[in-house]
């Protein structure tokens, strides 16, 4: 026969635990979380992770701790995170390479975006179509109507290829239907750089890359291939107002978890990541660098993945990208 005390025992064990995960939700998180960054130190990424990193380490209690492991166009910084423990104690900025890795690439290390968690999206970084100052273009129409005058003889300068800005390229050419003489180099600066020296007519690069130079009166702004025109640039217009609505093509960024990370985590992450977007100051500081507040939960962030890896994958296929 069960005793009185023995029912009691019972009955407390069995509380403890139906309490248990409850318990270890509310503790998330007990230790540092370390965020992997796979792209090289003191650029865009680097910089939104050490900026958002700080204001959630506040928020939640425990240190964010920004690991930069770059290389193999970022599939080596994500294929550790894939394999990391799926407790929301290893995270990974990603970015549209993201995505264009897992089209391109047949062989990665991961299970190309099954292999994660979606956790929020963070931030955009709008991109510029721009010429030099002394470019007889002054509209991105000008342009366009000199490119469809003339196919392949007007060329443009990106970071790539098979990139964000070169997939834009390509994207702007099927909306517009113009062909152009597609100039490659090994990272923006460089871009702009030739567009600067004479040697390519225009270039599509990142505002942060771009706005030294804008300032200076030294490039001139075309378009922005964001949906809205930029606080800092009221007076250039988009592609989509230009004439070709619906054209969009931004760098963006989010976090991500190991696949099975408990909805507990990805919750608390995802809390910790809009509290941060929501600060004046932290926003203010995200704008200066070229990057501008984009949140997105997490099943928001899911379709935003899926629709961005549909998208890219039409694009890589009718221009034929490979890597």
């Amino acid at each position: 026969m069960v005793t009185r005390r023995e029912f009691v025992a019972a009955g407390a064990a069995l509380a403890s635990a139906g309490l248990a995960p409850l318990a270890q939700a509310q503790s998330f998180p007990s230790r540092p979380i370390k965020l992997i960054v796979p792209f090289p130190p003191g650029g865009t990424a680097d910089i939104q992770a050490r900026l958002i990193g700080q204001h959630m380490t506040q928020t939640m209690g425990q240190p964010i701790v920004i690991e930069s492991k770059p290389g193999g166009g970022t599939i080596i910084g994500t294929g550790f995170v894939a394999k990391a423990p799926a407790d929301g104690y290893t995270l990974l900025l990603m970015a549209n390479s993201f995505v264009i890795n897992a089209k391109l690439h047949n062989n990665l290390p991961y299970d190309g975006i099954k292999a994660f968690e979606p956790i929020a999206c963070m931030t955009n970084s709008p991109q510029v179509i721009a010429v030099n100052a002394a470019s007889p273009y002054r509209t991105l129409k000008e342009w366009l109507d000199a490119a469809r005058a003339k196919p392949d003889t007007l060329s443009y300068a990106t970071v790539g290829p098979a990139t964000t800005q070169h997939i834009a390229g390509e994207m702007l050419q099927r909306a517009t239907g113009i062909k152009l003489i597609y100039a490659p180099f090994t990272g923006g600066a460089p871009a702009v750089n030739a567009v600067l020296a004479g040697h390519v007519d225009a270039v599509l690069a990142n505002v942060s890359e771009l706005a030294p130079h804008i300032e200076a009166g030294k490039m001139r702004p075309l378009a922005v291939t964001t949906m809205q025109r930029l606080d800092a640039y009221k007076q250039v217009p988009t592609v989509a107002e230009s004439g070709y609505p619906g054209y969009e093509a931004a760098a963006w960024f989010g976090l991500v978890a190991p696949a099975g990370t408990p909805r507990e985590a990805v919750t608390r992450l995802a809390e910790a990541v809009n509290a941060a977007l929501a600060d004046a100051e932290l926003r203010k500081k995200l704008v200066t660098v070229g990057l501008e507040p984009y949140y997105k939960n997490p099943s928001e962030f899911a379709a935003h993945i899926a629709q961005q890896f549909e998208r890219y994958s039409k694009v890589i296929d009718e221009a034929g990208i490979k890597i």
